[in-house]
Formats: structure tokens, C-alpha cells, sequence
């Protein structure tokens, strides 16, 4: 990857600063020329610490697209925006990298996916936990067929007080949902692909807003955690076309007294299964008549005073995003795949709400 790409940055607040802009400035070919946020002073910020000498700052996302200099753009702002700058982006002429969930709703997704194919241009989603090792490992494994048929299968991703509260995460018409939309859209793209299974049949969702109080014991505090609308937990049913089953489980607030982060999964097939849960990735089969369980040691280290590799999940997914377009390769997550993700995810939102099963053709 030899040749520069200039990237624009959209959106300059928590995930822009803990996971894109460390991970583009550490990339020796990406050159970050532009910032943009409602408030100049984040945009400012960023610019200065993440940006080019000659960077240079806006408030309006649409004056950033001008900038015929700028090949790729990261869309980091609310979830409702996604899809307006991301389409416009694409119709600018840039590759989008659009942070997860794709779009609040599975029609914004879908003029997204609409707009990359008009274009011709490359679009991805910030779904990172593919990127985990545990993850790389476990794609790798399942496509030597060593799981057979899979059948089966949970997404998990359980917080039992992990409410956020800042920004705009308690604010419906900006982000579209809880815990669902948040994270366990990470889990759900992880299952899907490790399953390589993207043809939903019907889904049977149930969201849950039950604690008397949601605000104790929070880790972030109060702060509108007792006054949000927002479901604190849902629990779904997704049967696929072929008859594999996945069961999904999420919560930003509940009484478990085993919260399993997101990007967590577990897969049954007929020979064999796996499951990634808090990152240890454990293979379970039958070998010699005997039942066998393999944890994966997937660290880099092992020998004295060195930990190895100190590349994470957002560092690679960002890697991998940039050698794409230098390439002219697809990304990593296509965004189809992404579509799909937000179309389960909007079915359980609306079979909660209808109380019944949401079909799909």
C-alpha cells in the first residue's frame, strides 16, 4: 500500500476518537485532510491531533464533500444521519466507511446499498468483531467444513448494567433502538458470517423494559438511565430459509449474573461446534468415541518480554478498509451483508411491537 489516500472524517465524537482516527493516523499511507462536526470545536480537536498540518475543519458535511482530493470518507455520526451523508457521499464520488448500525431503519440501509451499486463505489460497515482473532480463527476453521451443516446457533451480547448514557444514546429518533441497535448488531453480523447465512425466513422478537430500577448499579450512573423509553433487554427467534436457527439474546440492563459481551456467539453444526464468548473461542466435538473441548490460544506472545503484535480489531478492520481501495478489492463487510443485519434487526423491534412473527420473502 504505497500510494496515499486522503480520508474525511464525519462525526468527531466518542467513536470517531476511541476507534477510526487512532487507527487511520497509525496507518503509514492514510493522510486524515478533513474533519467535520456540528460543533467546530470537536472538529477542531480532532484535526489537530489526528490531521495533516493543513487539515481542515467544517461544520457542514457537504462542503467536505467537495473536496475532490478526498478519496474516503468515515460517516460516524448518529445513527439517523447514516444514511443521508452516506449517500451523498457515495454520489460525491468517495468510498464510505459508515460506523455500525448501518442505518436506524432497513430502508435507509437499503438506499445505501443502492446508492454503492449507482456509484460504483466501495462501502462498508464498522462491524470490528469479525476482526478479532477469535473470529479470523474461527472463519478459518469453519471453512475447512470441520462444523458440517450449521444448524443452530446463539448471538449474545448481555450487559448487566451497561446503560450509556451520554451523547445521544438515549435519544429514540437519533439512534432507533437500545441494546438491540447498539450491540447486539455486532453479534448478529458476527453469527451471519460465520454461519455465511444471510436468507432470513421469519423472526419472532420480544423487547423488555422491566427493572424498577435501571439506574442502580449502572457503571456510567443515572443520568436519564430511569427515564429513558429505550427496551433494556429482548431476546429473538430467527428461523433461516434453510431451517438453521439462531436465538439471540441482548441487554443493556439486566439481572445475569453472566454478562457476555458483544461479538460473542456460539455455532452447532453436525460435526462439530464453536463458540466465541468474551473473546476465548472453545471447539467442541467427539474425538475417539469421547467428547472433546479445544480452547484456541490465539494470543501472539509466548516468549519472554514479548506480548507480540499489539494490532487490535479497530486497527485491522481499518487495514484491511484501506488495502481494499488501494487494491480494488471488496472489503471485508459487504454491505448486502449489512443490509441484512438491520432488516433482523428492525423484524424484532416490529414483532415486539405487533406481537407477532415478521416474515420475510
Amino acid at each position: 500500500m504505497d500510494r496515499i489516500v486522503k480520508v474525511g472524517i464525519i462525526g468527531c465524537g466518542g467513536i470517531a476518537n476511541g476507534k477510526h482516527m487512532p487507527s487511520l493516523h497509525a496507518i503509514p499511507n492514510v493522510e486524515i485532510v478533513a474533519f467535520c462536526d456540528l460543533i467546530e470545536e470537536r472538529a477542531q480537536k480532532a484535526a489537530a491531533k489526528f490531521g495533516t498540518p493543513d487539515a481542515k475543519v467544517y461544520t457542514d458535511y457537504k462542503e467536505l464533500l467537495k473536496d475532490e482530493s478526498i478519496e474516503v470518507v468515515h460517516v460516524l455520526t448518529p445513527n439517523r444521519e447514516h444514511a443521508d451523508i452516506t449517500v451523498d457521499s457515495l454520489y460525491a464520488g468517495k468510498h464510505v466507511m459508515c460506523e455500525k448500525p448501518m442505518a436506524k431503519t432497513a430502508a435507509d440501509a437499503q438506499r445505501m446499498v443502492d446508492a454503492a451499486k449507482a456509484t460504483g463505489k466501495k462501502l462498508t460497515i464498522g462491524y470490528q468483531h469479525r476482526q478479532k482473532p477469535q473470529s479470523r480463527y474461527a472463519k478459518a476453521y469453519i471453512d475447512t467444513d470441520a462444523l458440517g451443516e450449521i444448524y443452530y446457533a446463539n448471538c449474545l451480547a448481555t450487559r448487566r448494567r451497561g446503560t450509556p448514557n451520554w451523547g445521544v444514546f438515549l435519544d429514540e429518533e437519533a439512534q432507533g433502538g437500545g441494546p438491540i441497535i447498539d450491540i447486539a448488531t455486532h453479534s448478529l453480523d458476527l453469527t451471519l458470517y460465520l454461519m455465511n447465512n444471510y436468507e432470513p425466513s421469519v423472526v419472532l422478537g420480544k423487547t423488555h423494559k422491566k427493572l424498577e430500577h435501571p439506574e442502580a448499579g449502572n457503571i456510567w450512573g443515572d443520568n436519564g438511565v430511569s427515564t429513558t423509553p429505550l427496551e433494556e433487554a429482548a431476546c429473538a427467534m430467527i428461523i433461516m430459509k434453510n431451517g438453521a436457527t439462531i436465538m439471540l439474546e441482548t441487554s443493556w440492563a439486566l439481572n445475569t449474573a453472566e454478562p457476555i459481551a458483544e461479538g460473542s456467539c456460539v455455532l452447532c453444526g453436525s460435526r462439530a461446534g464453536l463458540q466465541i464468548k468474551n473473546d476465548k473461542l472453545l471447539i467442541n466435538k467427539v474425538e475417539l468415541g469421547r467428547q472433546v473441548q479445544t480452547e484456541v490460544n490465539t494470543a501472539a506472545g509466548g516468549v519472554a518480554f514479548y506480548d507480540g503484535a499489539a494490532e487490535t480489531p479497530a486497527l485491522t478492520e481499518a487495514i484491511n478498509w484501506i488495502k481494499c481501495i488501494v487494491e480494488d478489492t471488496d472489503p471485508v463487510v459487504l454491505p448486502e451483508q449489512a443490509l441484512v443485519v438491520s432488516q433482523i434487526l428492525e423484524a424484532i423491534y416490529t414483532s415486539s411491537k405487533t406481537g407477532k412473527p415478521v416474515y420475510f420473502e
